[in-house]
């Protein structure tokens, strides 16, 4: 059966692997099977057909063209639907996330360091905050970003970064996990976070409060052994209690772009 079918009807990656595990479609869940049947009476090309008409791409887990380091991890997406360039999944990247309540000090540390990551993609998740500023700062820079949505490409959330995302997809790019009309769900900001990490060498937090769920993507990051940075902070501010503790548990220190590069020579 096509991935594209499973993915239009609503089976998730969790799901998609215990199919894969079982040899007997009788001994999974009888929800999973009206899944699987509805997967069965979906009509593929009016599917392809209208991802079409939308100027929506996918990519599958079986395709040569998947990104090779997000294959490696626990639970990678079995398919990406994108808009923009998607050769830039295949450049060598690093992620940038940090708090949604981000300070002026994020905006203005990334303006040091992002105009030196010109041989690598940025990726971050389009979301209000350090991610915005990390991708208009890459567009300024004519640093190839790519945002992770944590919905479909028929939705938008937040609306101040409409039009960054509109100008990504048409020089840069966007991808989502999910079939285009997925609207927001709060569990699946989490789950986008494991494809930020999953894409990148490095994810670099900028700002993160104690319980920042920034801080999950660092955790995601150190889970599939990738690299760890920090910018390094206020002691007296809230939004740098998450980065300075983990400084110092052993997360690397970023004060110039070179702190980053010297992981990617």
């Amino acid at each position: 059966m096509e991935l594209i079918a499973l993915s239009h009807a609503g089976i998730t990656v969790q799901e998609y692997n215990q199919m894969k595990r079982m040899n007997q479609r009788l001994l999974l869940p009888e929800k999973f099977q009206r899944k699987l049947s509805l997967a069965e009476r979906l009509n593929i090309d009016e599917i392809k057909s209208h991802l079409a008409s939308k100027g929506i791409g996918y990519i599958t887990l079986n395709d040569a063209c998947y990104p090779p380091l997000l294959r490696e991890i626990h639970d990678p997406p079995y398919i990406l639907y994108f808009k923009g360039d998607p050769s830039l999944l295949h450049r060598r990247t690093i992620a940038i996330v940090g708090s949604r309540k981000s300070s002026r000090y994020t905006y203005e540390s990334l303006r040091e360091v992002i105009p030196g990551l010109k041989k690598l993609s940025v990726v971050s998740g389009l979301a209000y905050g350090a991610d915005e500023a990390a991708h208009r700062l890459c567009l300024s820079c004519n640093i190839p970003t790519v945002g992770v949505l944590a919905f479909g490409h028929d939705i938008h959330y937040p609306r101040s970064t409409y039009d960054l995302r509109i100008e990504m997809e048409r020089h840069h790019l966007t991808i989502s996990e999910y079939p285009p009309a997925t609207p927001v769900d709060k569990w699946r900001f989490v789950a986008r976070n494991r494809i930020i990490a999953g894409l990148s060498e490095g994810v670099l937090v900028t700002e993160a409060e104690e319980k920042s769920g920034s801080l999950i993507t660092l955790d995601m990051a150190v889970n599939e052994n990738r690299n760890i940075y920090c910018l390094p902070g206020n002691i007296t501010s809230k939004l740098s209690r998450g980065t300075n503790l983990r400084i110092q548990e052993g997360a690397e220190i970023v004060l110039t772009a070179e702190d980053i590069l010297k992981d990617f020579h």
